[in-house]
């Protein structure tokens, strides 16, 4: 019998001037980018806590705390490949995963196929089964206001 898990991802930065901006491992031209003690890459950190979630093992957070310098100033994609093993070391491969990216400025159109491309060099289950869209969040909240980003992301694991 298959196993069949799904997950959810949630993740939120504020964004701040003079930051670099990167997203799903892409560095992407902007004069402000994510606050975070790693690189501040939203799009990974949800797809992370998708597939521990997934497993029922735990969070982001749990895993690679802000508290540990380790992690201090980490590029996302090392977190990202760390979880892709853990999942892989329980068991399961990744089927497919669907995200969306909420952001105002800048807009992230163009480094849609670059985006799918990175993540797939880590998770490896080809860029026609990663799905990353944008929406804005119509100026309302901290988000729409252009002061955050913020990502939804769901994931299928299979064992």
């Amino acid at each position: 019998m298959t196993d069949i898990r799904t997950g959810l991802g949630y993740d939120l930065h504020r964004l701040e001037a003079g930051r670099p901006f990167v997203l799903g491992g892409i560095h992407i031209p902007s004069d402000f980018g994510p606050l975070g003690y790693s690189d501040g890459d939203a799009l990974i950190h949800a797809i992370c806590d998708a597939m521990l979630g997934a497993l029922s093992l735990g969070d982001i957070g749990q895993h690679f705390p802000d508290t540990d310098p380790e992690f201090k100033g980490i590029n996302s994609m090392i977190l990202l490949e760390k979880t892709v093993t853990l999942i892989k070391q329980h068991g399961y491969s990744i089927n497919n995963i669907d995200t969306t990216v909420i952001l105002e400025k800048p807009h992230i159109s163009p480094y849609m196929d670059a985006i799918k491309e990175s993540l797939d060099g880590v998770i490896g289950i080809g860029v026609d089964r990663i799905s990353v869209k944008a929406t804005t969040n119509e100026r309302v909240d901290a988000t729409g206001e252009g002061k955050a980003i913020a990502v939804l992301a769901s994931i299928l694991l299979i064992k």
